[in-house]
């Protein structure tokens, strides 16, 4: 079986939203899989078909062992060899079918109509209309803006997992008809205006270039005609069990940092990319000036996202995956609505890092030990692992190639990252929030799409934040207002903060 070298991530991504999971019966139904992506030559000419081909095959591929390539006219097979090489970027053991192999789900992107007896997802986008059908080909446009089509790959390969592991999902049935605009999250009435040349995203600051920022980027990296400032913020190095959602990452930039994996993907924009390889707090303290005009957060943890506010940007947007949804939420701080630190104030006692590393080894009585070794960066012994494997009832060979590694490497990648959890056949889950590609993928996107409406003058949202379940059929209904903080513990509700915030851009109470 063809399955990725960072199986084990995506079998803990799985974990955290199948029912009854185990890793042995998860990989054998991966295996029994045949995932064809069918498209035509108005597919590859066409520049929105262009870009969900692209990023349906960096989603499918990350996940299934096996896929078929199906052109369906003669011109489109001069692409294969381009989609084969994309795909073998990111698993390089990953096997193409063979023409007369049977299909268990096709993604179809075009205005063909294949001959297939599996379920069949037909994809397409309008410019900011993001289109899905299971009955026919929807088409694809001509415009220069890729939210519609991005969005709508996601879309497809939700489908796509929701078919496959429909029985582990509760509610998880499949989608029949999507027409969604991501311009205002509305469905079935279609947008008229789509061009994206000259919009200047100002000074925008994009903190964190794990897998939503690698969605932000896909898509703004393809939103031709953008121009301005992006300055990206991230401290850390590409580890390959990332490349289990980050569409951007392929087994040649394991090693990498994140910051120059997002700013090669820009350097044919119009925009001007700078990389700052910190976290937010520390650039933040070597910056002389500390306005900040749009910032775009692509974090994952409550007391980074509340430091970022306490910076006091002139407006925000931020981005999020969850296990029942991602979403996007918009922040100004000065005008009665939530600001996003009201949306992660902690809610009785916040357990240290040492305390909770200790609970999820199994080494309770070890929490002093493993806040030294945090402390110090120390590297583990032995002695160390042999503990935890027998904390685990699991042998410590598979767990000797940590021996070296710092306690936070390890336990990304033995715990977080599903070493321990394939040693014990998912009897043992992951406990952290450990995404799906298209999940990320598309809480990205969103992210992205909010950014460049703000900057064109058309965002217009009647609430502050947008959800999205991709684990069960599009919801009719998608915005949530997201309620200010009353308790008077949060930041917008201090008057120096405010204060601060209306002399820092010259905003007045009114405004």
């Amino acid at each position: 079986m063809a399955l990725a070298n960072f199986m084990d991530r995506a079998s803990s991504a799985a974990s955290r939203v199948l029912t009854n999971f185990k890793v042995s019966a998860f990989e054998e139904r991966l295996g029994a899989q045949v995932i064809g992506v069918g498209f035509d030559s108005a597919a590859v000419k066409s520049r929105e078909g262009a870009l969900s081909l692209d990023l349906i095959i960096r989603l499918l591929t990350r996940l299934y062992p096996t896929i078929a390539l199906r052109p369906l006219d003669p011109k489109a097979k001069d692409h294969v060899p381009a989609l084969e090489h994309l795909a073998k970027s990111i698993n390089p053991e990953i096997e193409f079918a063979k023409p007369r192999r049977a299909v268990t789900a096709t993604v179809v992107v075009g205005s063909s109509l294949p001959r297939t007896k599996c379920p069949t997802f037909f994809i397409g986008s309008d410019g900011w209309q993001a289109k899905l059908s299971s009955r026919g080909p929807v088409g694809s446009g001509e415009s220069r803006n890729p939210f519609g089509a991005g969005a709508a790959s996601c879309f497809a390969a939700a489908n796509v997992f929701r078919m496959v592991f429909g029985e582990q999902l509760e509610q998880g049935g499949l989608d029949d008809l999507i027409d969604l605009s991501m311009l205002t999250y509305a469905q079935g009435i279609p947008e008229t205006s789509h061009d994206l040349d000259g919009v200047d995203i100002g000074d925008t600051h994009l903190v964190g270039l794990g897998a939503i920022g690698n969605g932000v980027v896909w898509a703004l990296s393809r939103a031709a005609g953008l121009k301005g400032s992006l300055r990206l913020v991230d401290h850390e190095e590409i580890d390959l069990s990332n490349l289990q959602r980050y569409v951007l990452a392929s087994q040649c930039h394991v090693g990498s940092l994140k910051v120059d994996l997002a700013h090669a993907a820009l350097v044919d924009t119009a925009l001007k990319v700078s990389t700052h390889r910190a976290k937010w707090d520390a650039y933040v303290n070597d910056r002389d000036n500390w306005s900040f005009e749009r910032v775009a957060v692509a974090l994952d943890n409550a007391p980074d996202r509340i430091a970022v506010q306490g910076a006091l940007p002139k407006w925000i947007v931020n981005a999020w995956t969850q296990e029942l949804d991602i979403g996007v939420s918009r922040h100004c701080f000065d005008d009665g609505r939530a600001c996003l630190a009201c949306l992660y104030l902690p809610h009785g006692k916040i357990k240290d890092e040492h305390e909770k590393m200790a609970e999820e080894l199994r080494m309770p009585e070890a929490q002093q030990e493993i806040r030294n070794l945090l402390q110090t960066n120390a590297s583990l012994d032995a002695g160390f692992i042999e503990r935890v494997a027998k904390a685990f009832g699991i042998t410590s060979e598979p767990l000797q190639e940590f021996v070296g590694h710092s306690i936070r490497s390890f336990h990304q990648r033995a715990i977080c990252g599903g070493v321990v959890m394939r040693l014990t056949d998912g009897a043992e889950p992951v406990r952290a929030v450990v995404p799906m590609s298209f999940q990320s993928a598309l809480a990205g996107i969103m992210l992205a799409a909010d950014l460049v409406k703000h900057a064109s003058g058309v965002l217009n949202m009647p609430t502050t934040s947008t959800r999205i379940n991709l684990l069960r059929p599009l919801a009719a209904h998608l915005h949530d207002p997201m309620a200010k903080d009353t308790s008077g513990r949060c930041i917008c509700t201090d008057q120096e903060f405010l204060a601060a915030y209306r002399r820092k851009y010259e905003v007045s109470r009114q405004n």
